[in-house]
């Protein structure tokens, strides 16, 4: 009886250990996934990516106006500042723009930061395309460093009409490269 006993334990034991694997494993391959699920269905206002060439063949629609709103934030923890340099601007659809925005590291060792955009409202997020923007890389700030980052954009003039204003939403998110150097090497306390 106690040989099935431990046997049953030890059964127990490796589902356990095979479920929590997984889990694991799922937790990695979800932001992947989710990110792909965004730009197919076009939730969370992932917008498009254009060449410049491309760009330059887009229809100007000089009988409308759109107004571009900028919202920023870090996620907390993050040692930045991070703004955009106008808040709101006014643009006609197809006429390739160019905004900045400003991030300052206030922390004393070097911090790399993934920024995640989005627009809303939602269904104006496939008419958004951007040919240069910062999130389409990390970005690394040394300490105490400020970088201006501009970001190149041309809104589709196939944009429907009662959409007259967008918001363009960026959030910086701290990377594991980051997280990663500071657990292995502490240089300062955190703020």
């Amino acid at each position: 009886m106690e040989a099935t006993r431990q046997e049953a334990n030890r059964r127990t034991a490796v589902k356990l250990l095979v479920a929590t694997c997984l889990m694991f494993g799922f937790g990695f391959a979800l932001v992947p996934l989710y990110s792909v699920f965004c730009e197919i269905t076009g939730i969370n206002g992932k917008t498009g990516r254009l060449s410049v060439a491309q760009a330059a063949q887009v229809r100007v629609d000089l009988n409308r106006t759109i107004t571009i709103e900028f919202v920023t934030s870090v996620n907390a923890g993050m040692p930045w500042e991070f703004r955009p340099l106008v808040r709101k601007i006014t643009v006609h659809p197809g006429v390739a723009t160019t905004v900045e925005f400003e991030a300052k590291n206030y922390a004393q060792y070097p911090v790399t930061g993934t920024a995640v955009p989005s627009v809303a409202p939602n269904e104006a997020a496939r008419y958004f395309n951007k040919t240069e923007c910062f999130c389409f890389t990390q970005q690394s700030l040394g300490p105490g460093e400020t970088r201006k980052m501009p970001v190149r954009f041309v809104v589709d003039p196939k944009l429907p009409e009662r959409v007259e204003v967008l918001t363009l939403a960026y959030t910086f998110f701290e990377s594991l490269e980051t997280a990663e150097v500071e657990v292995d090497n502490p240089r300062s306390p955190r703020s």
